[in-house]
C-alpha cells in the first residue's frame, strides 16, 4: 500500500481530533492538511497540539481548495452544509473520500451520490465496526420477524449533538425497513406527545435523548407478544469512529469511483 497523503475536514470538532491522532498513528498515512471554517477560532494552529498530540507541522486552514489540493485521501466529520461543498471541490482535486457527517437532507443525499460517480466514496451514517455489523443484523432480523414484531429505536447522544435522530438510528431504521420491504418514511413514529392512536402495525418507532457527554448508544427492540428481541451498541469511546474512518480510506484507495458503505468496507454486502 502506498502512503495516503490525508486531509480532515472538522479539524478542530470531537471527531476531527481523534481522526488527528488516528492519522498521525498510522505508518501508511500522512497528515498532510487540516480544515475548518474561516470564522473557526482554532485556524492557523497546529492541528496536533489541538488535538492535544503535539505539534504535527501542520496548520489548520480555512482555504478548501488549498486543502483539497494537498490530500488525495480525505475524511469528513464536518457539518451537512460544508460537506455537501467540500464533495464537490474534492472531486475536481479527484481526491478519494471518507464521509461520516450526518444530518443531509434527502436532496443533499442524491447530490452526494451524484457526485461519487466521479471519485470514490464511503459514506456511512457510522464508522463503528460494531454498529454496521448491528446494521447488518437488524435487516436479517427485519427478514425473520415479521410486523407482529413492533420495532422501535432509541438512541441517546451527548448535549451538543444537533441533528435528530441520529444519523446511525436513521441507518439502522433504513435497514430494518429495507429486510421487511417497505418505506420507511410512510412507516415511521417521529413523535409521541400526549393522548395518540394505538401504533399502526408494522410501523418503526423512533425515540432520542440528549444529555451530558453520552458519545451514543443505540438499541433496537423487536417487541412481539410475550417476547422481545434486543439488539444494543454501545460507544465507549470515539476511537471506534475515527479507526473504522481510517480502515475505511485505506480500503477506498484501491476502489473504483462510486458510493459505498461500511457494509462494503467489511465485506458484509
Amino acid at each position: 500500500m502506498s502512503l495516503i497523503k490525508v486531509g480532515v475536514c472538522g479539524a478542530s470538532g470531537k471527531m476531527g481530533k481523534a481522526l488527528i491522532k488516528a492519522v498521525s498513528l498510522d505508518k501508511n498515512l500522512e497528515l498532510v492538511s487540516a480544515l475548518e471554517h474561516v470564522e473557526n477560532e482554532n485556524v492557523g494552529k497546529d492541528a496536533g497540539e489541538i488535538a492535544n498530540g503535539g505539534s504535527l507541522g501542520v496548520k489548520i486552514i480555512s482555504d478548501p481548495e488549498e486543502f483539497f489540493s494537498k490530500s488525495n485521501g480525505v475524511i469528513d466529520f464536518s457539518f451537512a452544509e460544508a460537506s455537501e461543498n467540500n464533495i464537490q471541490i474534492a472531486a475536481n482535486h479527484k481526491c478519494f473520500y471518507v464521509l461520516g457527517t450526518t444530518g443531509f437532507n434527502n436532496e443533499q443525499v442524491m447530490s452526494i451520490r451524484e457526485v461519487s460517480k466521479n471519485m470514490p466514496m464511503v459514506f456511512s451514517a457510522n464508522m463503528s465496526i460494531g454498529v454496521n455489523v448491528a446494521l447488518y443484523y437488524s435487516e436479517l432480523l427485519a427478514k425473520s420477524l415479521d410486523d407482529d414484531y413492533d420495532v422501535e429505536i432509541h438512541e441517546i447522544h451527548h448535549r451538543d449533538k444537533r441533528d435528530a435522530p441520529s444519523g446511525t438510528a436513521l441507518a439502522l431504521g433504513n435497514a430494518i425497513a429495507k429486510g421487511r420491504n417497505i418505506d420507511l418514511e410512510e412507516n415511521s413514529i417521529k413523535t409521541r406527545w400526549g393522548i395518540e392512536d394505538p401504533r399502526k402495525k408494522g410501523e418503526i418507532g423512533f425515540s432520542t435523548q440528549r444529555g451530558g457527554d453520552v458519545i451514543g448508544d443505540h438499541t433496537i427492540t423487536f417487541a412481539g407478544l410475550g417476547e422481545r428481541i434486543e439488539l444494543s451498541h454501545k460507544s465507549g469511546n470515539r476511537e471506534i469512529f475515527s479507526n473504522g474512518a481510517v480502515k475505511a480510506l485505506k480500503w477506498l484507495q484501491q476502489q473504483p469511483p462510486g458510493c459505498y458503505t461500511m457494509i462494503n468496507v467489511l465485506g458484509l454486502n
